[in-house]
C-alpha cells in the first residue's frame, strides 16, 4: 500500500498518526460495542469490514449509501466498516468491445486487480455485482456466457482462498426501451438465473436484485409508459439504487423495508435521517476514491483519490458527527 512519505514531511505525518490515534480511541467509545438496544445486527460478530466489488453502478455507490445509513441508524451501537471499490466499466468475464469508450481504452478486467484489492482491505465480508457489462450489450452468446460463469467462479474461489464469504448480486435490470441493445435484457435474465441456480447447486449465497427491478419496472410501465431507473437503460437513478439496497436488506433479514417504496421513507423514522444519509453519502464518495487509488487499477480517467491515510482521518471524524446524529446529539 502506498506510504504518504512522498507527500508529506514528517512532522505532518506524526501530526496524522496522533489524530488518528485520538480519533480512534474515541470512536472506539462510542462506536464499536457489539450488543445493545439496537440488536447486534444482520452479520456475525466477527464481520465489521464490507467490500463491495462490482462496476460503475457499484461505483456510483448510492445503494452502498443507502444500505450503510439504514444500519447507522437501526443498529446505532453496531460499526461496519462498507467499502466501495467499485470500477465503471469493469467486467468478470475478461472481455470487451473492440471500440470500447470509442476505442480509448479496453473494459478493465476483474482478474487485474482482485488480488491487490483483496490485501489491502482485508475484508470480513464481500458482495459482489457482475454482470450489466459482462455480455457486451450483444445479443446471448454461449461463448460469452461461458466466460461470464468462469469469471465469477473465479471470482467465488479468490474470495472464498482470501478467508471472507462471498455475496453475490445479480446484476440490476437493463431497460432496452431507453438502452436500445435489442435482446439484451434476455441475456441479463439469462446470466441470473445461473447466478441463483448457484444457490442451490453449489451452496452459494446469492441476493437477487434483477428481477425484483425487473417486476417492479415492468409493473410501473403498466400505468406509466414513460416510467425508468435509467435514462441509459443502464444506470440507476436514486429509486433503482434504493430497489436494489432494499433488496440486499431484505436478503439480510431486515423485513421491515418490505413496503418502504423509498429510502426517504426510511429516513422519515429518524429526525437526523435526511443530513445522517447526506454524510454517509459524502464519506463514501471521498472513500472509494481513496481506496481505488490505493489499490491500483489500469482505467483511465478515473478520479486520483487522496492517499489512503489522510482519507481515513477524515473518515473518522465524519463517523464521529455521524454517530453524535444517529443517537440524536
Amino acid at each position: 500500500m502506498p506510504g504518504v512519505g512522498g507527500c508529506l514531511s514528517s512532522a505532518g505525518k506524526r501530526h496524522i498518526m496522533k489524530k488518528l490515534y485520538i480519533l480512534f480511541v474515541f470512536a472506539g467509545l462510542f462506536v464499536f460495542p457489539k450488543t445493545g438496544a439496537a440488536g447486534v445486527g444482520p452479520f456475525p460478530k466477527k464481520v465489521h469490514r464490507i467490500l463491495f466489488l462490482g462496476n460503475s453502478i457499484t461505483y456510483d455507490g448510492k445503494y452502498i449509501v443507502d444500505i450503510e445509513t439504514y444500519f447507522i441508524m437501526h443498529y446505532p451501537k453496531r460499526h461496519w466498516e462498507f467499502i466501495n471499490v467499485g470500477l465503471p466499466s469493469e467486467t468478470v468475464a475478461g472481455l470487451s468491445e473492440p471500440n470500447h469508450a470509442g476505442g480509448k481504452f479496453p473494459r478493465p478486467d476483474l482478474h487485474e486487480r482482485l488480488a491487490r484489492v483483496l490485501a489491502l482491505t482485508k475484508p470480513d465480508l464481500v458482495f459482489a455485482c457482475y454482470g450489466m457489462n459482462d455480455g457486451l450489450y450483444l445479443p446471448f452468446d454461449e461463448e460469452r456466457f461461458r466466460k461470464f460463469r468462469e469469471g465469477i467462479l473465479w471470482l467465488h474461489e479468490e474470495v472464498v482462498q482470501s478467508g471472507a464469504p462471498i455475496i453475490h448480486l445479480t446484476p440490476p435490470v437493463y431497460d432496452e426501451h431507453r438502452g436500445g441493445s435489442e435482446g439484451y435484457a434476455l441475456v441479463l435474465d439469462r446470466y441470473s438465473e445461473w447466478l441463483l441456480q448457484q444457490k442451490d447447486s453449489l451452496d452459494w449465497k446469492v441476493a437477487d436484485l434483477h428481477f425484483p427491478m425487473k417486476k417492479y419496472l415492468e409493473g410501473r410501465r403498466q400505468t406509466d409508459t414513460a416510467f425508468g431507473f435509467a435514462k441509459d437503460g443502464i444506470h440507476p437513478d436514486s429509486l433503482g439504487h434504493w430497489i436494489m439496497a432494499r433488496e440486499v436488506l431484505l436478503y439480510l433479514g431486515e423485513k421491515g423495508v418490505k413496503d418502504a417504496p423509498t429510502i426517504s421513507t426510511v429516513l422519515a423514522d429518524h429526525p437526523h435521517g435526511a443530513e445522517i444519509l447526506a454524510l454517509v453519502g459524502e464519506k463514501q464518495h471521498m472513500m472509494k476514491d481513496a481506496w481505488l487509488t490505493a489499490a491500483k487499477h489500469n482505467r483511465p480517467g478515473m478520479k486520483k483519490g487522496m492517499p489512503l491515510e489522510e482519507a481515513r482521518v477524515k473518515e473518522v471524524e465524519m463517523e464521529k458527527e455521524i454517530w453524535l446524529l444517529s443517537v440524536g446529539r
